[in-house]
């Protein structure tokens, strides 16, 4: 016998799944870990996890709900981009968050859904959706940054397998990771036709990893070494010659998360509001108004950016629905909440005065620690996922249709 909500023709399908998501989260979201998250998990990096957590993220590998909108077929949640809104804001409400991360679901996965056989994806996306495998991306050279394409990492054929020879560096994740989705060279005759896209597994004989310390204390970024690695020919994502435009491809939808569009939003402008800190830090007046004037009008116009930004990306995802992924409009949202991110930043540093200088030691809290190590890291995020400067470049390229000069 159908229920009374299949009867009834009236029932909002959203609201009738609103209702389903909150029922699954009270059953299976541990009230115990209400607002905890990895700080690092835009990498992956792993961390000590309890049964409650380890628990937490098995429940929602297997419904498929960290990556919703990705095909169940291959382990994804199946959810259309409205009803992933909605799962969401209930997430958000109960105090979730969600414990599939790292770059096989920022970058690697939504790529291999588009550019890989069915082989790969059968092999690869699943993994990804339950968390199981960590991956880092091998593209930055020593001598390859800014100009991407200028890559020299050889992969020689050698009939049934490549063999790769070379360096990469700012391995973000590349100490942790399972595997790495790289740019190699396969032609040295041709640049960009040159270049293809390889997955390579990080325990292969002859990869060797070196992280590199940065001023905010932590090792996320390494170089990483190959030397005469053997690659199964099956790991070629396309074909021969088509990484390059597989690689841009995987950088957009870097941005968007980047710039707090898809997985990584909320972890940009995590904490406390600058507008709270000023009250705790610098007081208020008797109408309860921060008492400096000049840092008052300074915060309601971060906060108005920030307000209008959301708004920004909330369309932005609505047009990249319709237009069938996102688009080269992700390097603006990129350098917009690269500023907004190191304004935040920088006014926090500032409200906090000495406090907010600290690096270890009794006189400061651990909020005021992090703080400190969070404004050394976001000196960062104007670089990594492509510089300001480089985003520019395609913003006058790509959107307002500008010709190098002849």
């Amino acid at each position: 016998m159908a229920s009374a909500a299949e009867l009834d023709v009236s029932v909002n399908p959203l609201d009738a799944f609103r209702a389903e998501a909150r029922e699954w989260l009270a059953a299976n979201f541990p009230p115990t870990l209400k607002g905890k998250d990895n700080p690092l998990s835009a990498i992956d990096a792993p961390s000590e996890a309890s049964a409650e957590e380890a628990a937490w993220k098995k429940a929602m590998g297997d419904k498929g709900w960290g990556v919703p909108t990705w095909p169940a077929q291959y382990g994804g949640g199946g959810l259309d981009r409205a009803q992933a809104r909605v799962l969401q804001e209930e997430m958000g409400r109960a105090g979730a968050w969600n414990p599939i991360g790292g770059m096989g679901v920022m970058m690697f996965g939504p790529t291999l859904l588009e550019y890989g056989n069915e082989a790969q994806k059968n092999e690869h996306i699943r993994a990804i959706a339950k968390g199981e495998v960590r991956w880092c991306q091998g593209y930055s050279e020593p001598g390859a940054g800014s100009d991407l394409a200028s890559l020299q990492m050889f992969a020689e054929d050698k009939g049934d397998h490549y063999v790769v020879n070379g360096q990469k560096t700012w391995t973000s994740g590349g100490q942790w990771a399972d595997k790495c989705f790289a740019l190699v060279r396969t032609d040295k005759s041709k640049k960009h036709e040159g270049i293809s896209f390889l997955l390579i597994d990080m325990t292969s004989p002859g990869v060797e990893v070196k992280p590199i310390r940065l001023i905010s204390g932590s090792s996320p970024f390494c170089e990483t070494f190959f030397s005469d690695v053997k690659v199964p020919k099956e790991n070629l994502v396309g074909r021969e010659g088509e990484g390059w435009t597989i690689g841009k491809r995987l950088l957009q939808h870097e941005r968007q998360n980047l710039s707090g569009g898809g997985s990584a939003a909320g972890r940009m402008f995590a904490g406390k509001p600058v507008s709270a800190l000023a009250k705790e830090y610098r007081g208020t007046d008797e109408q309860g108004r921060i008492t400096d004037s000049d840092l008052r009008m300074r915060i309601v116009r971060h906060e108005m950016d920030l307000r209008a930004f959301s708004l920004t990306l909330r369309r932005a995802a609505l047009e990249a629905k319709s237009n069938q992924g996102p688009s080269a409009a992700t390097s603006i949202m990129k350098n917009v909440g690269a500023r907004i991110t190191q304004d935040r930043a920088e006014l926090a540093i500032e409200i906090m005065g000495m406090n907010g200088l600290g690096w270890e030691g009794e006189g400061f809290t651990e909020d005021e620690l992090t703080q400190t190590r969070t404004w050394l890291w976001g000196k960062a995020v104007s670089i990594y996922g492509g510089s300001s400067e480089i985003q520019n470049n395609v913003i006058a390229k790509r959107i307002l249709g500008m010709l190098d000069h002849q």
